[in-house]
């Protein structure tokens, strides 16, 4: 039986980790306790806008508040904030056997690297998650959206191919790359919907379809492109469209955009980014390792990115005045009219 740990059991913790349990791994979760009361009260639910349902009863749950000692895993999923890598990184070496494997499956860019810069003896690889998921009552994870999850991996990496047959048993591809640049890259892109969709208030698939709301998303996202172009990165297509087509979808006119991208909304009403959770309950949101990454790229590389700069502000100054943002403000908040 494959022995996973989920070092950071929040929305996609838990859904990775509920899958893979209901599939018959040995599952343990470390979270914070907000998530571990409501398992440990509620058991475990991994819902999906497919219709799967699986319930797993608190009393096969285990919960930990930290990695347990003695305990060897094949594999763990850090699924921790980026913030809080380093941290997450030091409680997995005082406890893992050196050449354990992390698969770092959180938002972002270079989580591996820093995790591997505070336990270097740990086998640190990047992973890649394209959906949302929604915690949509106490210990109830709904994956809303859909697409293929990504890691680093080589051919004879039995553990992480291990997992494959797991997740295929819930609907859920794993794909294997000897780099993951690329497609980490072209997530984030996408993931420029991420704090347009937490400063609206609105589900997702009802903020896609306002015109306003997807012209920042564009405009966030052409930004983007134009500065990996000069740095020389080619972010790969997370979705059936490359990530240029994709800025020109958003723009198209609403009745136009509802009719080309019925695949694109092909989202149930629970779906939200996670960042709108966590403004929502005032966590401290990722949206450093999004906008500003864009931003640092830029800097790196003598540009400018100043729509990212400035969402990347509003995010931030969000919890002072709580209030979402309609597309015309949102529009006149990025200086875009």
């Amino acid at each position: 039986m494959t022995t996973v740990l989920v070092m950071g059991a929040g929305t996609i913790g838990c859904y990775l980790g509920g899958l893979l349990a209901a599939s018959g791994a040995h599952v343990h979760f470390v979270g914070r306790p907000r998530v571990l009361d409501a398992l440990a009260e509620h058991g475990l639910t991994v819902t999906d806008l497919e219709g799967r349902s699986e319930h797993l009863p608190a009393d096969t749950l285990h919960l930990h508040p930290a990695p347990p000692v003695g305990l060897a895993p094949d594999v763990t999923l850090l699924c921790v904030k980026s913030g809080a890598t380093a941290e997450a990184a030091q409680s997995l070496q005082r406890t893992l056997l050196p050449g354990s494997l992390v698969l770092s499956m959180q938002n972002g860019i270079g989580n591996a690297e820093r995790g591997g810069g505070v336990a270097a003896e740990l086998d640190w690889r990047a992973g890649m998650v394209p959906f949302n998921v929604a915690e949509i009552g106490p210990g109830h994870f709904h994956r809303g959206t859909g697409g293929a999850l990504a890691v680093q991996a080589h051919a004879d990496d039995a553990a992480v191919l291990a997992l494959v047959p797991l997740f295929r048993r819930q609907g859920i591809a794993l794909e294997t790359h000897d780099d993951l640049l690329a497609v980490q890259w072209g997530k984030l892109v996408l993931n420029l919907n991420n704090p347009v969709n937490a400063l609206s208030g609105r589900p997702l698939r009802a903020q896609l379809v306002e015109s306003g709301y997807r012209r920042c998303v564009a405009a966030l996202q052409a930004e983007a492109l134009d500065v990996l172009d000069a740095a020389g990165l080619h972010p790969a297509a997370v979705t059936p469209l490359a990530p240029r087509r994709l800025v020109s979808l958003l723009r198209l006119p609403t009745p136009l955009f509802r009719l080309v991208a019925r695949r694109m909304l092909r989202i149930d009403a629970k779906a939200r980014s996670s960042m709108a959770d966590d403004l929502q309950l005032g966590r401290t949101t990722e949206i450093d390792a999004l906008c500003g990454e864009v931003v640092r790229l830029a800097h790196r590389h003598g540009r400018q990115a100043p729509l990212n700069a400035r969402m990347l502000t509003l995010v931030q100054s969000w919890p002072q005045s709580p209030q979402p943002y309609g597309p015309r403000e949102l529009e006149e908040a990025l200086g875009l009219i």
